[in-house]
Formats: structure tokens, C-alpha cells, sequence
């Protein structure tokens, strides 16, 4: 694939992500982006691990920082993230069913016609293997957001106490 394809490939796919955000609503992405990004930091910290390792191999490689997994990274798998915990928080088994499915798909589709287009291929690691590495993140994904949920709903419980202590829940005409 030539450079100013896979150049142009790499914009479109990260504005077109973020393109479909706005349809979240704000209330959504504020509710599920802190969970998005740790899973994001995640992935990126696994990236440079897979890089290093040569899991994975870029045919063009630029000086860019612009070329390789961060198009990926900061296009489709944030805004993935954040639409399948908007989707489905709160049924597991409908999260993980989603996550598997749109994995195999990234892991064997994409990846078939990555390396037939000559965007990336893998080299020490199967599809099998760049399956799960995707997918285990999914649970982390969960998990994070549960604990996010958790801690709020705690936070909302002893706002709610204070004010009933304080006496600020009682009627003025007492």
C-alpha cells in the first residue's frame, strides 16, 4: 500500500470514529470515557510490548507517529469502546458476545485484507493469538467501568447521607 493511501486510510478511519461520537450524548461519554481511556493506556502499553516483540509488522514505516497501531488506537477502538459500553453496560453476557464477535471479525477479516493490501500483517503471533489479545481487554474494559460505577454510586450514597445529617432534606415550614 503506498504511503499517501495508507496516509489517508489512517485519517479517515480516526474521523469517522469520532465522528459517530456525538451520537453518545455527553452524558454517555462522560460516563464511560474514564473506563475507555484506562483500557486505551492499556492497549497502548500492550502495542509497544506486541511492537517490540515483532507480534505484528507495519509494510510502511515512517517516521510518523501518525502510522501503525496509534490510528487504531485513537480511532476505533476508543470510540468501540465507549459505544459497546454504551450498548450493553450492564448485560455481561451480551458485552462479551458483542466484544468476541467484532474481535474475530478485526482479527481475521481485517487482518486477511491488511496483509493482501499490504497494511500490516502478523508475524509471531497467529490470528488465534491476536484474538485473544484483543479480547482479554474486554473484560478489563468491563471491569474498569464496573469499579467507575461502583465508586459513584458509593459517592451518591454518602452525598446522600451528609445532606440527611445535616438537616438540609428538611422542609422550611418546620
Amino acid at each position: 500500500m503506498k504511503i499517501k493511501v495508507q496516509n489517508l486510510l489512517n485519517i479517515s478511519m480516526v474521523l469517522l470514529s469520532w465522528l459517530t461520537l456525538p451520537l453518545l450524548g455527553t452524558r454517555n461519554i462522560k460516563r464511560f470515557l474514564p473506563a475507555s481511556l484506562l483500557i486505551f493506556l492499556v492497549e497502548m502499553l500492550h502495542a509497544r510490548y506486541g511492537k517490540k516483540h515483532r507480534w505484528w509488522v507495519f509494510y510502511n514505516k515512517t517516521k510518523s507517529p501518525f502510522f501503525g497501531e496509534l490510528p487504531f488506537q485513537i480511532g476505533p477502538f476508543l470510540a468501540v469502546s465507549l459505544w459497546f459500553l454504551k450498548w450493553t453496560y450492564g448485560n455481561f453476557m451480551q458485552f462479551i458476545l458483542l466484544n468476541g464477535i467484532s474481535t474475530a471479525n478485526f482479527t481475521f477479516l481485517v487482518t486477511y485484507f491488511s496483509k493482501k493490501f499490504r497494511y500490516y500483517r502478523l508475524v509471531q503471533i497467529n490470528n488465534f493469538q491476536f484474538f485473544l489479545y484483543f479480547f482479554s481487554k474486554a473484560f478489563l474494559l468491563y471491569w474498569f467501568q464496573y469499579l467507575i460505577e461502583l465508586r459513584r454510586e458509593k459517592n451518591l450514597f454518602n452525598d446522600e447521607e451528609s445532606t440527611n445529617r445535616n438537616g438540609s432534606n428538611r422542609r422550611k415550614s418546620e
